[in-house]
């Protein structure tokens, strides 16, 4: 059996199990010390191949099934008589292609959500709809690490929900129409491993996987919860195809649909999982990306306009037929962390830039300066180019 094959026989029923039964994360993998086991006449795992001879480490683990790729550290030890491999392996992931987290996470909410009926009837207002767009949420972002930051911060769990308690008071004291539309313009989690999805690009984070899983879809289903109540149709967008959650982002939000669909009846949640999407409402379309991929941009949309993007963005509306489609378009990026909104670039769409909702990064504080976060509310004439935006920002905390 090849080395690869038994990598992949090593994920279990038991934990596929573990991600079911949470509802919220993922095996965290391990991190142990493989040390022979002495029997009464050798060690189990012994260094010495079928021939007698003394195997190098590759061939060791060849020899026993070890993941030999993962092996952070190992050592011979020979006095004993009977040599052996004392080996460290780093922490080993299961694979998101691995497992149909889709299928486990829909049967479990199946068997324990049940639907929240609506107490509130929602009538008496225009043929408008409300647009909350918040983007780079980084859960598990550690903006002061080792207390030594330009500026501080604090982003953890009870910082996560102050901001979407504010967040709600804000789409509640603007409330227009029957209609919300939040979207979330991605990097809603911070990164894999401590580092982004891409990999090799190392992040300073006060949480593990399990720990960014748990507060990212409970500030989604906290954010749900908040405003279903007052509205008659909810519609959440996600982008899922970021330069720091990628497939992570997807999963998080693709739990959070199972569970708020199920839950709430007046609520829609579609998870974009291409690096440029869009949708209609009224006569608008709203072009919605991330601004960078998890794999191929290595710089992405730029904050401010220039001809290469505006010919790619020109490119997709054209591909998609959107020009027929929709009189007013408007293209939604985040990524640059800034709120930077232009309307006069192109004659054909506006290009805006929404803020971080986390505080600014001690690479960030680092390489710019402390930086502003804080979310967008929009209120759209469905029919009509009218538009009002609200910016609003969140108070530093050091």
């Amino acid at each position: 059996m090849k080395r690869d094959q038994r990598l992949n026989s090593r994920i279990t029923k038991e934990e596929k199990s573990f991600l079911e039964n949470q509802l919220k994360n993922y095996r965290e993998g391990y991190n142990e010390t493989i040390a022979p086991k002495k029997t009464s006449e050798s060690f189990e795992m012994k260094a010495w191949n079928d021939d007698g001879e003394l195997m190098n480490i590759e061939d060791f683990c060849d020899y026993h099934g070890l993941p030999y790729e993962h092996i952070r550290r190992y050592k011979l030890v020979s006095h004993t008589g009977n040599p052996f491999y004392n080996v460290e392996f780093k922490p080993v992931e299961l694979p998101f292609e691995e497992v149909d987290f889709e299928e486990i996470i829909e049967e479990a909410v199946k068997r324990n959500v049940t639907p929240l009926k609506l107490c509130t009837e929602v009538s008496g207002y225009s043929q408008t709809f409300d647009r909350a767009i918040i983007s780079d949420v980084h859960v598990g972002l550690e903006p002061n690490p080792n207390n030594n930051s330009l500026y501080g911060g604090e982003w953890n769990k009870d910082e996560l929900e102050k901001r979407a308690d504010q967040l709600i008071a804000r789409i509640l004291d603007n409330q227009t129409s029957e209609t919300l539309i939040i979207d979330d313009l991605g990097d809603l989690v911070d990164g894999w491993n401590g580092e982004t999805t891409r990999g090799g690009h190392g992040l300073p984070q006060n949480m593990d996987n399990a720990s960014q899983f748990d507060n990212a879809f409970d500030f989604k289903v906290r954010i749900a919860e908040g405003v279903c109540k007052n509205y008659a149709h909810v519609m959440f967008n996600n982008v899922c195809e970021d330069n720091h959650g990628g497939s992570f982002t997807y999963v998080v939000n693709s739990s959070f649909k199972k569970f708020a669909e199920q839950r709430y009846p007046n609520v829609e949640v579609i998870n974009h999982r291409k690096f440029i999407s869009h949708y209609h409402i009224g006569q608008h379309c709203i072009i919605l990306s991330h601004g960078k991929d998890s794999k191929h941009l290595k710089f992405g949309f730029k904050p401010q306009l220039d001809p290469k993007q505006i010919e790619k963005i020109d490119q997709y509306i054209k591909v998609n037929n959107l020009y027929n489609k929709s009189r007013w378009i408007e293209f939604s990026k985040g990524d640059s962390h800034q709120c930077l909104f232009d309307m006069s670039g192109s004659d054909d769409f506006d290009y805006m830039n929404y803020p971080a909702f986390s505080p600014s990064s001690d690479w960030c504080q680092t390489n710019f300066k402390r930086g502003r976060s804080g979310f967008i509310l929009q209120t759209i004439d469905a029919n009509r180019k009218e538009k009002v935006i609200k910016p609003f920002w969140f108070d530093w905390k050091s």
